[in-house]
């Protein structure tokens, strides 16, 4: 059963980070994850996965893939309806079109089209660039930044969010950049354990972690938490 939220919530340190992960990790093994053939696509299902299941997204990646559009000059060919039409299972499909549009505009205008020289940098500074996109936030643009770039940039979901503030590691009012800042604090800035360490969290946040939690046989029941 869970246990109720303690007068003086706990904090997290580096060694409760440290240790959810080798706890979900002997739990779970390796999660294979990001899944797509090439950094663009990666990009793509980064995009689109806003606001939506991943398996809406799978759907439109497979009509951009029937129609030959899972490349940045492809992308760009594409007619504005066309493009709207094949990533409508992702919902929202105008707005999301509109969002690829901006970052393969972005690209092409500043990179020569080359999505490497795009995502060349210090951490920082590519990170700055990408928020400066249209329609890409910070969860998105570090999706990016770690499955496509390969920096060392934590991303912070809803499940990472609601694990975290049902084990009472943060406050309910913690913000984005505060959650992520705990990772890197507590982590070596390796990009293999970062990639990792989301994808087990989505993991048991999709098993256990839920919006009605599921305690049992969880992970992590071994810790203070709430419902």
């Amino acid at each position: 059963m869970a246990r109720r939220q303690p007068e003086r919530p706990a904090t997290a340190n580096a060694a409760t980070i440290r240790g959810i992960y080798e706890c979900l990790l002997a739990a779970y093994g390796p999660q294979h994850w990001w899944p797509a053939d090439t950094p663009t696509e990666m990009v793509i299902g980064a995009i689109l996965t806003q606001n939506t299941a991943w398996t809406n997204v799978e759907r439109a990646i497979q009509n951009l893939r029937q129609a030959g559009c899972l490349t940045l000059a492809a992308l760009r060919r594409t007619p504005d309806e066309k493009l709207a039409r094949l990533i409508q299972p992702s919902g929202t499909y105008r707005v999301k079109a509109a969002r690829l549009r901006a970052f393969v505009e972005h690209v092409w205008g500043h990179f020569d089209g080359s999505l490497d020289a795009m995502l060349t940098g210090e951490l920082g500074v590519v990170r700055r660039r990408l928020l400066g996109i249209h329609g890409i936030g910070p969860e998105t643009a570090d999706c990016i930044l770690l499955y496509a770039g390969g920096h060392p940039s934590f991303v912070v979901d809803a499940y990472t969010k609601r694990i975290l503030r049902r084990h009472f590691l943060i406050a309910p009012t913690a913000g984005y950049d505060e959650i992520r800042d705990l990772f890197h604090a507590a982590l070596t800035p390796d990009p293999v354990v970062f990639n990792e360490y989301h994808a087990l969290l989505v993991a048991v946040g999709k098993d256990h972690c839920r919006a009605k939690a599921v305690c049992e046989d969880c992970p992590l029941e071994h810790l203070p938490h709430d419902e």
